[in-house]
């Protein structure tokens, strides 16, 4: 069976896309961070600048144990992952367009004794047509062994660290989110009022602009009549949803009406964007449904038959004549001869 090699990206935010406190990204074995300003050490690098020009700055790269390691080094683009927003990085085999391509490290390779650190520089050269607004990236330490693992799946693992980049092209910046494919999908018990009933939200959220959001979610649900059924702010979303990117959530809905009508809508929002865009449910248990169902085939059957028997055509009844009088012919007498 082939083996299937998985990149393990040690970022200092979680897949999950819950925030964590400033540090340096580091798997316990190894760390990768900017080197420190005369201010104060930097958990990320934030770098400004405009189409054309060029910034110099210096990684570290730093060995927590107690043998040296090699480790292949390159820039690369950021992304959110589709299913839960979180913070991801473009393998060094993925075409890069953004900070991947215009970041260079000084080496590709770098050995760094146990226990030691080293410092590597890179350039960025930020080209002549680079669109305004946030660029996210990284600088990535890859460990290019193979891990084999315990050897009961044929799977292999190759880890890797990544230092940050958040880059911010001069010029207009727009921030734009959108709230796309709302589906509401019940859970109802067969019989109503026995088990319990739920729902799944699912919906995408979009950064149709071009900086960075942190986004915030809002649900609320209406049934018949305007009843307010559900109202809360979401906790399950990324907490930075990078330009141009959709993931796809959703949210459970636990006691959800077993029997209604309404609308779900769900409002992103961030710094200067709002939008909104709801969908309509009909919750109906399945017991109901099936007797519904049963109810409307019976119903259309009898209105079918009784529909044909009026279009029958009537064939009239022409009423029978009397029979006349059978004329009697004449007897004839019988001739008697002499």
């Amino acid at each position: 069976m082939r083996k299937l090699y998985v990149l393990l990206l040690g970022l200092l935010l979680a897949s999950l896309g819950v925030s964590t406190p400033a540090q340096a990204a580091d798997n316990g074995s190894w760390s990768v961070y900017p080197v420190s300003s005369k201010v104060a050490a930097r958990p990320y690098f934030y770098l400004s600048a405009d189409p054309g020009t060029t910034i110099e700055d210096n990684v570290v790269v730093a060995n927590k144990t107690a043998r040296p390691m090699t480790f292949r080094l390159y820039a690369a683009d950021a992304y959110n992952t589709p299913r839960d927003g979180g913070f991801a990085v473009k393998t060094v085999k993925e075409k890069q367009r953004g900070v991947g391509a215009w970041a260079k490290p000084a080496k590709s390779r770098v050995t760094v004794p146990p226990h030691g650190k080293v410092t590597v520089p890179f350039t960025l050269d930020v080209p002549q047509g680079a669109e305004p607004g946030d660029h996210p990236g990284a600088l990535v330490a890859l460990d290019e062994r193979i891990d084999k693992g315990d050897g009961s799946l044929a799977l292999g693992v190759q880890r890797a660290v990544a230092a940050r980049v958040y880059l911010r092209v001069g010029g207009p910046t727009l921030p734009a989110i959108a709230v796309e494919n709302v589906h509401v999908v019940h859970h109802q018990p067969l019989v109503p009022g026995l088990g319990d009933s739920a729902a799944t939200i699912s919906y995408t959220l979009h950064n149709t602009g071009n900086v960075t959001l942190n986004p915030k979610v809002e649900l609320r649900a209406e049934g018949l009549f305007g009843r307010t059924l559900l109202s809360r702010d979401l906790s399950r979303i990324p907490s930075e949803l990078l330009p141009g990117q959709r993931v796809h959530l959703t949210e459970p809905w636990r006691g959800a009406p077993q029997l209604d009508w309404g609308d779900v809508t769900l409002t992103a929002s961030a710094t200067d964007t709002r939008n909104s865009q709801s969908a309509s449910f009909f919750a109906l248990p399945w017991l109901v449904a099936v007797v519904l169902l049963v109810v409307a085939v019976v119903g259309v059957v009898l209105v079918v038959r009784a529909r044909r028997g009026r279009a029958l055509p009537s064939v009239p009844v022409r009423p029978s004549r009397p029979a006349g009088p059978t004329p009697s012919r004449p007897r004839s007498s019988p001739s008697v001869r002499p």
